[in-house]
Formats: structure tokens, sequence, C-alpha cells
């Protein structure tokens, strides 16, 4: 690991100061289970390192009729021990998820939006596009647990384990720097790079994720649903969220967002177009499935995502409406 400054600031004005306004400068610590890792593959090696575990602002989460607003220091199991969340089962499955109690203690909410893709070809170094020569390592390389959506060179899927269910209910992440604040969908938080040098999340260096806004679920049905190797420590090989708004029996609404198969969550649009109007049973929901994936362009190495990103869709759908998996 590179020799670098520590700064740990009581406050976000003191924070976002210490913040370069150029990448590789400095590097934000929130819970550091990503990016210790990182500095550690020297694939991250900033001079100064800014922590936030002593900015207070950015813990804690607020509940009022209009929703949530969850501080991005939040942890894992913060968020997972708060009663207001319970009302969100999308996001509370998708906390589950993370089987480790150490992270569960120690990632925050924040940092799980913000962590780096794990593909291994980028953390050799080969960056976000998987290159050698100006050719993909990916495209006949190793690529079995590689984004089975998207046209673009990037392949990498996106690491969180929440953005799905935030993108899947509407949420906003709130961002500062030292001129100001701006809020950004969770839909438009997370970019696929097309060009080196581009990142995989809208944030700018010298900005800082500060806070969560989930709107009401009032009157909403949720549900997240995650396929992976093992039960144990493990990222989803796919996953799905889906929000629900109900008329009757009958669908009026739906949402329905896959992870860990694209570099963004890929909201599969045709497929909650077409449950509109229908009643979610073992049969609609295994067909939203298949609409779901039409899209897929797999890899020659993870055609099998494909059935598993269907199955997750079609399980999460039926978790929604109650029905036993």
């Amino acid at each position: 690991m590179q020799a670098f400054a520590y700064v740990h600031p009581e406050n976000l004005k003191d924070a976002l100061a210490s913040l370069s306004p150029n990448w590789g400068e400095t590097d934000v610590l929130a819970g550091g289970t990503d990016l210790l890792a990182l500095m550690k593959d020297m694939i991250h090696t900033p001079k100064t390192v800014v922590s936030l575990k002593g900015v207070k602002e950015l813990k804690g989460i607020k509940s009022s009729a209009a929703g949530l607003e969850i501080g991005s220091m939040t942890t894992v199991d913060e968020l997972m021990s708060n009663a207001a969340v319970r009302a969100y089962p999308a996001l509370m499955q998708a906390a589950a998820g993370i089987a480790s109690p150490q992270i569960r203690n120690m990632g925050t909410v924040g940092g799980d939006l913000c962590q780096r893709p794990r593909c291994w070809y980028f953390r050799q170094g080969f960056g976000l596009l998987a290159q050698k020569d100006g050719k993909s390592l990916v495209e006949n390389g190793e690529n079995r647990y590689h984004a089975i959506f998207g046209s673009g060179p990037a392949r990498f899927v996106s690491a969180s384990s929440f953005a799905p269910a935030l993108v899947a209910l509407g949420a906003k992440v709130k961002i500062a720097s030292a001129a100001g604040e701006r809020e950004v969908a969770v839909a438009d938080f997370f970019v696929a790079p097309t060009a080196e040098g581009q990142r995989e999340n809208v944030l700018k260096p010298n900005e800082i994720v500060t806070a969560i806004v989930v709107p009401a679920a009032a009157g909403k049905k949720s549900a997240t649903y995650e396929v992976r190797q093992k039960e144990a420590l493990d990222w989803p090989l796919a996953a799905a969220s889906v929000v629900l708004t109900m008329k009757g029996t009958a669908v009026a609404k739906a949402e329905i967002v896959m992870g860990h198969v694209g570099p963004a969550p890929v909201a599969a649009e045709s497929a909650a177009a077409w449950l509109a109007g229908k009643t979610i049973t073992a049969e609609t929901a295994e067909a939203a499935g298949a609409e779901a994936v039409k899209a897929a362009r797999p890899l020659n190495g993870n055609e099998y995502k494909v059935q598993l990103a269907k199955v997750a869709v079609k399980r999460a759908l039926l978790t929604a409406a109650g029905i036993k998996v």
C-alpha cells in the first residue's frame, strides 16, 4: 500500500474542503470495506484519504410521511435495525443478502452505492473497460461473472446490493460539494463508461453522497430476490427488485429492476408494462421474467445468467405478491 495522509474531519464542510478536484489525489473513506482492498491492490493510490466516520451530518435515518432520508454513513446493520425501513421489504431483503456480520457493521449505504466494480480485470489494473492494446479482455476471456446487458465496451456488473431496490422505489441520492448540493435519481446515478478515464457513476472527485431519499411506500408491495452460488458471503450472480402498485388483485403499475447483470441496474420496462392489469400468478410471473431478459446479450461464458435473471424476476414478483416461492 502506498503511503498517504489521513484526514479526519468532524463536519461535512471540512470534509468537502479536503477533497481534490482531480481523481486519484484524494479518496473518501466510508466503511472502508472496499477502499482498503483497492489501496492494497494499488488500484487506488491516493495522496490523501478523507475519513467520514466523524461527520455526524451523514449518519442516521429520518422518517416522515414523505418517506425516508437515509444518511450515507448509515451502516447496513443500522438500516436493518430501523423500524421505519421495514415498510420497504425490497430494501430490507437486499440488506439481508449481505451475509457477513462484519460488513453489515462496517459497510455503509453510501459506500455500497459507490463501491467500485468487482470485475477481476479492473482489479488487476486493466481499467473499467478491461482492455489491453485497445482490445477487450472480456469478450473472449474469463467472463462468467460479467454483464449480459449493454451494448457498449463496459462489461463489468454494478456491484451495489441496494441499487436495484432503490431504483425500483424511485429513490434519489443527495450529493454535496464545496460549491453546493444537487439531487440525482438513483436510476441516473450509475452510468456505463464508454471510454477510459470515465467512471461508473456521476460523482465528481470533489463530491460526497450525503443521503438517499426514498419516497413513501404506502400502498405498494415490494421485494428483492437474489441468486448466488452460496449463502455465505458472496455477491449475487443475478438479482431483481420489484415494486407493485395494486388495484384490487391486479397490478396497476410495476417497477422491475435487475442487478448484477449490467454495468448499471437494468430496468425491465417492457416486462413492467406487460404486467399492468394482470394478476400475479406463477404463470404471469414466469412470463414477465422471460420478457425481462429478452434484450440480454450474454458473452460466451455467461449465458447461464440469463436464466438466473429470469428466475430472479419471477421470484421477486411472487414474493412481493405474497405467494410462496
